[in-house]
């Protein structure tokens, strides 16, 4: 029986797709992390890039796209070719940017990919030591006697709605300054240029152990693993704050199954290697992993829960 031509051209496409899993990849892969160097994502970003460029013999770059609460990076890309050879090392900040910016140039759940989760980790409240404050009840008392008078840096929206979520429950007002990086924030918090600020364990934590800077809290509901001995806000007595912070791996949407199948086996492997789950417990990040619909649901979850928090604080793009 002769086959039409149109179901002849639809077996040839799909007897492509293992084919063009084999041959991937085939050239340079880029994972753009829209964050400066030296910060969280921008650690875990280049720790999975040299790594999956071993596991796959192929050359991976790292290219630092900074901006917009990393919307300059998730629209770069949303406009790339979907083949697996552009990835991104996404945030919370994606699951936030749809309520918090209302004309986004792509559609955050349908133009992406989900890969894989990467890491996830709590935000520290962290203070200055001319903050006489040594804990989040001290801090809450200390804000209402002085309302309006201290300050908090962040440099990410779910940072800021991490600080904003606190000063809701407690009925405080601290005065918030956004940075473009979590590097200036810390450079100006530990020079006491701000009193406070909500940012991932990595860059304080050695301020912390000198002296120079003082842990109040972790944001998860329970306390972290690699930061035993650092109370929540729960325990302050705010039961419904919890916010804890994650990174993973996002393709262009219609990136083949088979390339999407390798990328994230590659990448659970990887999160599963001793000197990659040390290099995270160094900076009190919790290593993840699992498969791409584990990861879609996941997502799922998370602008609900955000989208909340963005309401709940009624938080503002700056």
């Amino acid at each position: 029986m002769k086959l039409p031509r149109i179901s002849i051209a639809l077996l040839a496409l799909a007897g492509a797709y293992p084919a063009v899993a084999q041959q991937y990849p085939a050239k340079p892969i880029r994972i753009i992390v829209p964050y400066p160097p030296g910060g969280v994502g921008d650690l875990v970003g280049r720790s999975m890039g040299a790594r999956l460029g071993e596991a796959l013999n192929q050359n991976v770059l790292v290219d630092n796209r900074p901006g917009g609460d990393t919307i300059n990076g998730s629209e770069i890309l949303a406009r790339s070719p979907a083949d697996g050879y552009t990835l991104l090392v996404a945030s919370s900040a994606h699951s936030i940017n749809p309520s918090l910016h209302k004309k986004l140039s792509f559609d955050a759940a349908r133009d992406f990919a989900p890969v894989s989760l990467l890491a996830q980790y709590p935000y520290l409240i962290v203070a200055h030591p001319s903050i006489p404050a040594k804990s989040i009840k001290e801090l809450v008392a200390l804000a209402k006697a002085n309302p309006g008078k201290l300050t908090y840096g962040t440099s990410s929206s779910a940072a800021q709605l991490a600080g904003g979520l606190l000063m809701h429950l407690a009925g405080v007002n601290m005065i918030h300054v956004p940075y473009k990086g979590s590097g200036p924030a810390l450079i100006d918090l530990v020079g006491g240029h701000v009193g406070l600020t909500v940012t991932s364990p990595a860059g304080p934590l050695p301020f912390v152990r000198n002296g120079r800077l003082r842990v109040l809290a972790v944001t998860s509901r329970a306390r972290s693993e690699l930061l035993p001995n650092v109370s929540t806000v729960i325990e302050a007595g705010y039961t419904d704050y919890d916010v804890t912070s994650w990174l993973g791996m996002l393709a262009p949407a219609g990136v083949p199954r088979e390339v999407l199948a390798r990328l994230n086996a590659e990448l659970v492997r990887i999160l599963k290697l001793p000197e990659v789950k040390e290099q995270f417990s160094r900076e009190a990040i919790q290593p993840a992993g699992g498969p791409p619909e584990e990861f879609a649901n996941f997502l799922k979850k998370e602008a609900t829960l955000w989208a909340k928090a963005v309401q709940v604080t009624g938080l503002k793009a700056e």
